[in-house]
């Protein structure tokens, strides 16, 4: 009987060891690896996380059907997730796709997965369930060991009100949560309508998932454009070439829709990555949209690509408003902007009503462009 369990106890260690050789697929040595080969710099806050994300990789991995201890062992305990925040352009979803690639599960943007959410709860409605939360919870989960949500941030009452009872049951369920924000738990939501509600989520967070702050002192998304050119004129062929080079360093040539729904309008972007969002002049000025979407979408992103801005005149006045309301709203939430025009800021609008308020917006356009613009934020 000794033999046995020094057999068995030989048997783990080995097939541990085996499991765990490098390129067997551990986040920490991915990272070395590319620090090796020079994809990545080296830097001390992000390596400090990483255990973390080999601890749930190991635990994901044991817990599989066929995982060694799942041979021996009584049901193991709830995985705890990751609650990864820090400044912008720190490294966090870089750190999740890596995660992500080596744990498996499902990686996706939280405005888009709660966008998936409210789909599945209208649906759910239809059919006269008394608590909707419960079915679609169970289909989103069933299947499901790994979450990883990128950039969450609560601004909507109506995902503040689900968000708790949702991930509660996802948990439970036996989903592990990852998540990247750039706010500290108990800043999100933060003044948001009736508030209280929205508390037992925060101890969610802090109950059930690691809560590690990011703090590297580097901006990589800001040291990458440092110096770039970020305004192109006049939108031709040469500019475009020029802004889809910045789309695929910054986004990694992968993208998503993203849509933002404020009250009951929605704002499209229609591709959207890492913060980073790119959409063209018609899509947010040639609608009919207000301070409110503006703010919504500085909220949301952290780098925008707006392309093919016109002249603007009194022909065009509406939505010549409607950008002078936008970089207002870019600005103030220090969002970097990449854009691509018919001309210098100072020659978009030269006549019309509007024109002498437009300086103030030639201004801020020219002030965007520096190397430096936007380097204090998070």
């Amino acid at each position: 009987m000794q033999f046995w369990h020094a057999s068995i106890t030989i048997f783990l260690e080995l097939s541990a060891r085996k499991r765990f050789q490098p390129g067997m697929g551990i986040v920490s040595e991915v990272y070395e690896a590319r620090v090796t080969d020079g994809t990545l710099d080296p830097d001390a806050a992000q390596r400090a996380v990483l255990p973390e994300f080999d601890r749930i990789a190991a635990r994901l991995r044991e817990a599989r059907p066929g995982g060694l201890k799942g041979l021996f062992a009584k049901k193991p305990d709830p995985v705890r997730g990751l609650y990864l925040w820090g400044g912008v352009g720190r490294g966090k979803s870089m750190l999740m796709d890596m995660f992500h690639e080596v744990a498996g599960g499902r990686r996706v943007h939280f405005h888009a997965f709660m966008q998936e959410v409210q789909a599945k709860l209208h649906e759910a409605r239809k059919t006269g369930v008394d608590d909707a939360i419960l079915p679609v919870a169970q289909e989103m989960g069933e299947g499901l060991t790994l979450l990883c949500l990128d950039e969450m941030q609560i601004t909507d009452i109506t995902d503040a009100m689900l968000v708790g009872r949702l991930f509660e049951q996802l948990m439970e369920s036996g989903v592990v949560v990852v998540t990247t924000s750039n706010r500290v738990p108990d800043d999100l939501y933060k003044d948001g309508l009736n508030r209280a509600i929205f508390l037992p989520f925060i101890d969610l967070i802090k109950t059930r998932l690691v809560v590690h702050e990011l703090t590297s002192p580097r901006d990589y998304r800001q040291d990458r454009l440092e110096g770039a050119q970020v305004y192109f004129h006049p939108a031709d062929s040469s500019a475009r070439e020029a802004v889809d080079a910045i789309w695929h360093d910054l986004s990694g040539g992968k993208s998503e829709d993203l849509i933002l729904k404020v009250k009951t309008r929605e704002i499209e972007l229609p591709a959207f990555a890492n913060g980073v969002a790119r959409a063209r002049f018609f899509d947010l000025c040639g609608q009919p949209l207000g301070p409110a979407d503006y703010l919504a979408l500085a909220d949301a992103v952290r780098v925008l690509i707006l392309e093919d801005i016109p002249r603007l005149s009194s022909e065009n006045y509406n939505m010549a408003r409607r950008f002078v309301t936008l970089i207002d709203a870019l600005y103030e939430a220090r969002v970097r902007l990449i854009a691509s025009a018919a001309d210098e800021p100072e020659r978009l609008y030269l006549e019309g009503a509007g024109s002498f308020e437009f300086e103030r917006t030639a201004s801020r356009l020219r002030e965007m462009q520096a190397a430096d613009w936007s380097a204090d934020q998070g």
